[in-house]
């Protein structure tokens, strides 16, 4: 499935992540494999078929309520809470995914953005999402009925499993035949419709995908800190995933992984400073689109290629 080099750097990152929580805190672990996990669902559309979703935070925040409320309320199992999670994004990208594709550029990016927004104030607004409050202190019940996923130890490996899953489904997407001709419709679509490809149906495709993979995170997440709220279906969250994937390197199989730990770690360790957090990750986007445009993996790839040749 992958390359030889490809599978040497993905077995040295699994290495390191198998004894990570020995040396750093398992919820913050957690924290950044949900968040790579979402932005590499994200990077998936934006890097690999040219669409920029500024609404992924309603299925992000969309499957963390339905995880939540599901595990909660009507007592699912944890996997059954992030399957239903997960099947509603899908079903939710579905929806979105038949009224957005029908614009491009620009006009793609908003009707995405007024979706996500129209999902924000239904969650703002629904009885079951808990308001402003959301829904909070989420059980942590036996995953797969033996695994105890209360301690945060054992939690991590369970999420490390997901998020290696769903890092899988991706690659082995945009390697695949299908990924192809995504690539084809992001160079030049016109073209592509040329060759006979039901351009939509690829790019309604690989939007329900990414739809799906977000809300896989959003239905983990939730799980971890025990808590869906309104946070989680922002606008804002859907520009963090954005800047992660930009920080990182659009359109590479291990970029949104490096730009979601590095924009997590500086939300972490720089709590302190409050809203000074955000002027540091404002500059950091000034910083990679003037400098860095490929971004730290993308950069560090081009290095590479040029060295060798």
């Amino acid at each position: 499935m992958l390359k030889n080099r490809e599978t040497q750097v993905f077995l040295a990152l699994l290495a390191v992540a198998l004894i990570a929580p020995s040396l750093v805190y398992p919820v913050f672990l957690m924290k950044v494999l949900c968040f790579a996990l979402f932005a590499c669902a994200f990077n998936l559309l934006i890097g690999y078929v040219g669409l920029l979703s500024f609404g992924h935070a309603m299925f992000f925040g969309g499957a963390a309520y339905i995880s939540g409320y599901t595990v909660k309320a009507w007592g699912f199992p944890p996997e059954l809470g992030i399957l239903a999670g997960t099947a509603v994004a899908a079903l939710l990208g579905v929806v979105a995914g038949a009224i957005a594709i029908r614009r491009q550029g620009i006009y793609f990016a908003m009707v995405t953005l007024a979706l996500s927004q129209m999902v924000f104030f239904f969650c703002l607004q629904a009885k079951f999402t808990g308001g402003e409050d959301g829904i909070q202190a989420i059980p942590r019940r036996m995953f797969l009925g033996m695994i105890d996923i209360k301690n945060d130890f054992t939690f991590y490996y369970v999420v490390l499993a997901i998020f290696v899953f769903g890092f899988l489904v991706v690659y082995r997407t945009i390697n695949s035949p299908f990924g192809q001709v995504l690539k084809a419709i992001r160079e030049n679509e016109p073209r592509a419709i040329s060759l006979g490809y039901r351009v939509d149906q690829y790019k309604l495709l690989a939007f329900v995908l990414s739809a799906a993979l977000a809300g896989l995170a959003g239905s983990t997440k939730a799980l971890v800190f025990q808590l869906a709220s309104l946070t989680d279906v922002t606008w804002q969250m859907s520009g963090e995933v954005v800047l992660m994937t930009l920080v990182g390197g659009m359109g590479t199989i291990l970029g949104p992984v490096i730009g979601a730990a590095v924009i997590i770690t500086m939300q972490n360790y720089l709590a302190g400073f409050g809203e000074w957090v955000l002027v540091t990750q404002g500059a950091i986007f000034v910083i990679v689109v003037m400098a860095f445009r490929r971004g730290v993996v993308g950069e560090f790839i081009a290095w590479w290629q040029s060295r060798k040749a």
